[in-house]
């Protein structure tokens, strides 16, 4: 009789972390050697079980267990990290994956086909563009705003892809994958504070958040800051300043997050008036119409300080995408795997986008599972689950996947009648 062996994925989650980080952390940063290592333990974890496998044109890897239909479950992560990033973002949504598709192969020809895909730089953290994958997949990557991306050492995004036998103007055909994609599972760590602070080991994810990003520009005066009084100074950095503390009003007021992450200052030296100071802005909300009251909430009072100091202001967009909803009944689904695993769920939406999201765009139905972090802390080298909350994760994962596999066969049958 098949068994999951949540033990071995454990031991494969280990053995990648040996392969692919240093003192600082993980280096899976995408289209580089380490990620290469990756890959090619991926492709070997894959060739112990005999399934076959293949890279798409946008870099994602797709290991297809052959069902009785074409349609297909799709489980889903990504092996690429940011630098001196944690042990688990990302890549234990592959292991975990791994091991649910042994699972399943154990128990013979399944009734639909299941894929397991690892997704190409989800992060985004060399080259700035997250989900580039997953994006070429659901027919969102303009691949003319990406091409003249650099990286830190000046290594142009199509000179990386090359280097890994790719070509960004290939990258589109990655939408060619969505053909008989019937479903699409993905299991994460939640990378913040929720479940632990509620003592959740486990968590049904309700979507992911829409994200507003923009930039808000100051323009006043330079002066000598020794000789210039205080009520004849025209600001750029107080008007910035307020704004710093209104964001935590702002976020309050509509239970949504808001985040100044950058502050540049002109001329920037210490004996100058601030003469011009632009912030970058991140709001993100699950629910639409709050997302956009945030926005506009934000631009009432950049307008309100900046009259009050006296400085001239301008706004400009960086980027948004909506409020991505999942399957509400795969939603059910998935709180019942969870409350049959850990006896307990909890529902909330993700801040952090994910994969999951594009394939939701691509209109695939679309659910994940959240498991616990400890001290709500991802993207750094002490990034940690406790290991019996990753098993019950990965056993979540597979009874999601078998109460979905019947329901894929349901609604394929109701198709056709």
């Amino acid at each position: 009789m098949a068994t999951l062996d949540t033990k071995r994925a454990l031991a494969d989650l280990k053995e990648l972390r040996s392969l692919t980080q240093d003192e600082a952390g993980a280096q899976r940063v995408a289209f580089t050697e380490t990620w290469l290592k990756a890959l090619a333990f991926f492709h070997g974890k894959l060739d112990e079980i005999g399934v076959p496998y293949r890279q798409d044109a946008a870099g994602n890897t797709w290991a297809t267990l052959e069902g009785e239909r074409p349609e297909a479950l799709l489980i889903g992560g990504h092996l690429d990290s940011v630098p001196n990033g944690g042990w688990l973002d990302g890549c234990w949504n592959v292991i975990a994956g791994l091991e649910v598709l042994r699972y399943l192969k154990a128990q013979g020809k399944p009734p639909v086909t299941i894929k397991l895909v690892n997704w190409a730089d989800e992060e985004g953290a060399r080259f700035g563009r997250s989900l580039y994958g997953s994006s070429a997949f659901s027919g969102h990557l303009d691949i003319e705003s990406v091409r003249n991306l650099k990286d830190k050492a000046g290594v142009l995004l199509v000179d990386a892809l090359k280097g890994v036998g790719l070509r960004l103007e290939d990258a589109p055909k990655a939408k060619l994958e969505q053909k008989d994609c019937a479903a699409y599972l993905e299991l994460h760590i939640e990378q913040g504070p929720v479940l632990e602070d509620l003592d959740y080991p486990l968590g049904v994810v309700l979507g992911t958040v829409g994200v507003e990003r923009n930039f808000i520009s100051f323009h006043g005066q330079g002066a000598h800051s020794g000789s210039t009084p205080m009520n004849r100074r025209k600001d750029a950095f107080k008007a910035a300043g307020m704004m710093s503390q209104e964001i935590y009003t702002i976020a309050a007021r509509h239970s949504g997050v808001c985040t100044i992450g950058s502050c540049v200052t002109k001329p920037g030296i210490v004996t100058s008036v601030v003469e011009d100071c632009t912030i970058t802005l991140d709001q993100r909300h699950i629910d639409a119409t709050k997302l956009a009251a945030m926005w506009a909430d934000a631009q009432e009072a950049a307008r309100r300080f900046a009259k009050e100091c006296n400085v001239e202001l301008a706004f400009g967009d960086l980027w948004r995408i909506e409020p991505i909803p999942f399957h509400p009944e795969l939603i059910e689904f998935c709180d019942e795997a969870i409350k049959a695993t850990a006896g307990k769920s909890w529902r909330l939406p993700s801040g952090p986008l994910h994969d999951a999201a594009e394939v939701c765009r691509a209109g695939i139905p679309t659910q994940m599972i959240f498991v616990q972090s400890l001290r709500g802390i991802s993207h750094n080298k002490i990034e940690d689950t406790k290991e019996e909350h990753l098993e019950m994760s990965a056993v979540a994962l597979a009874k999601l996947a078998e109460r979905t596999i019947p329901w894929i066969v349901a609604r394929l049958g109701k198709s056709r009648t």
